[in-house]
């Protein structure tokens, strides 16, 4: 079976349910699915076997099915994706018709759609921010980025090419967005580390209790970083590998010292974007206009697709031809992105992402006071949440707890993926989900927390 040391590979009897968004069958993982997982773990690197053993089958609005007969209430969106739900009607008719065409691949060479996608998602951006490069993933987009500020500071000076970006951060899995990304432990296979990239604490509250700008200077000139060695900062809207931001005042005064010293300020909005957090980009909760934004999941809630979107001067960096991607602007993606966007703003989903946040909040600031010795804080707005666990009555972070939680909410019929050696539970429903979803999966999160907790008393008694 697959090398999933943190859930169970054999089949294990799991109690039944059976409720209008929730269904589950068959023990768990479904014995049906023990070739396929065989299959997985034979062809594939073991890398890719650190989410549960669910074959998904189908997924469609809030919900995944497997070919066995039960049904997940999905708090996952695909990590992050799906934020106008699971295959709709609307996206999959555009990829049919344009795969009808058929129009499947045209490289750089221009398209109707691609002109009709880029001008779309310029509207949507900021005021200043006047292109918009199409890319694949969310690594790509943000090592465009990295590629930008660094060219754009070499226009000022020789030596004005070192980035910035925040401890804890997740930037994605090349080799540019590693260095950038805050992990260390994701670092060890590249060795030879860029001396120019630089890492500062993210002013959570909670891990980093520092979170005046006072501290973001210090930790620079600790590492003897001065502002004209510096061609951009880069930081998640929200920290990715859970959901914590920023107090608005430390981002306000980011922004201001960064115009102030010539650095391009951008935004990691490839978890954040396209409503998940209430508002339509999540740095606008800070009040800020970045430079660039580096785009991605949520833009299509479907097929791979990037962008970064910025100011022109910037954008216009490179000459024809020199800054390109063999699937820019790939027509598949490119349609589906233009159907995500009319659902986005036909279905109105910003703002529902904002009211059902509310709610989701208030309910898991409820669980916090009662788990609080496991459970130290919940980050988040909209429908981004994270729930940190930690030792008993510790501030330290028990990631081991983190997985038990995602596997019993599994067991349950609740979609969660599995965290990335951290220690949260991280939420993140469509944001079509109603408010009867939403409040049957806190249900499923309240139960899944005494069970583990209950079991653990238990075991040390």
């Amino acid at each position: 079976m697959a090398d999933q040391s943190h859930y169970a590979q054999q089949p294990r009897r799991v109690p039944q349910v059976n409720t209008k968004y929730r269904r589950i069958v068959t023990e768990i993982p479904a014995p049906g699915s023990l070739p396929i997982l065989e299959k997985l773990r034979q062809y594939e690197p073991r890398s890719m076997s650190g989410q549960p053993p669910i074959i998904w089958d189908r997924a469609e609005g809030c919900q995944v099915y497997d070919a066995w007969g039960n049904m997940w209430l999905d708090w996952s969106s695909g990590v992050l994706v799906t934020n106008a739900g699971h295959g709709r009607a609307e996206i999959v008719e555009a990829i049919v018709n344009e795969a009808r065409k058929p129009l499947l691949h045209n490289y750089c060479f221009p398209s109707a759609e691609r002109a009709e996608l880029t001008e779309r998602l310029v509207k949507v951006a900021p005021e200043g921010l006047g292109k918009c490069f199409l890319l694949t993933t969310g690594s790509e987009a943000t090592e465009c980025a990295i590629k930008l500020c660094r060219t754009y500071g070499q226009t000022k000076s020789p030596d004005k090419i070192g980035m910035i970006s925040f401890l804890g951060a997740f930037h994605g899995r090349t080799m540019g967005s590693q260095m950038a990304g805050g992990i260390d432990k994701l670092k060890g296979w590249i060795v030879n580390l860029d001396p120019a990239m630089w890492q500062v604490p993210f002013p959570d509250g909670y891990w980093v209790e520092d979170t005046s700008f006072d501290g973001f200077l210090a930790s620079l000139k600790a590492q003897g970083v001065e502002p004209q060695q510096i061609a951009g900062v880069m930081t998640e809207s929200y920290q990715g590998g859970n959901a914590s931001f920023a107090p608005a005042e430390f981002m306000q005064k980011l922004s201001a010292w960064c115009k102030e010293h010539d650095i391009l300020l951008v935004m990691d909005e490839v978890q954040a974007g396209f409503g998940r957090t209430g508002k339509f980009w999540a740095f606008e909760h800070y009040g800020v206009t970045p430079d660039l934004i580096a785009c991605g999941k949520g833009i299509s809630s479907s097929l791979p697709l990037s962008c970064v979107l910025g100011r022109d001067d910037v954008m216009n960096l490179y000459p024809p031809g020199s800054m390109t991607s063999t699937h820019t602007g790939s027509p598949l993606p490119v349609v589906a992105s233009l159907a995500n966007l009319d659902l986005l703003e036909k279905e109105q989903l910003t703002e529902r992402s904002a009211r059902l946040g509310s709610l989701l909040h208030d309910e898991l600031a409820k669980l916090q006071v009662k788990y609080s010795s496991r459970l130290g804080y919940v980050h988040g707005k909209g429908l981004v949440a994270s729930l940190h666990m930690i030792k008993e009555g510790r501030k330290e972070p028990d990631v081991d707890l983190a997985y038990r939680v995602v596997a019993r909410c599994i067991d349950k019929g609740l979609m969660l993926f599995s965290p990335v050696g951290v220690s949260c539970v991280k939420i993140s429903p469509p944001l079509i989900t109603d408010e009867d979803q939403l409040r049957e999966g806190l249900e499923v999160i309240n139960e899944a927390l005494g069970e583990v907790l209950d079991e653990g008393l238990q075991a040390q008694a």
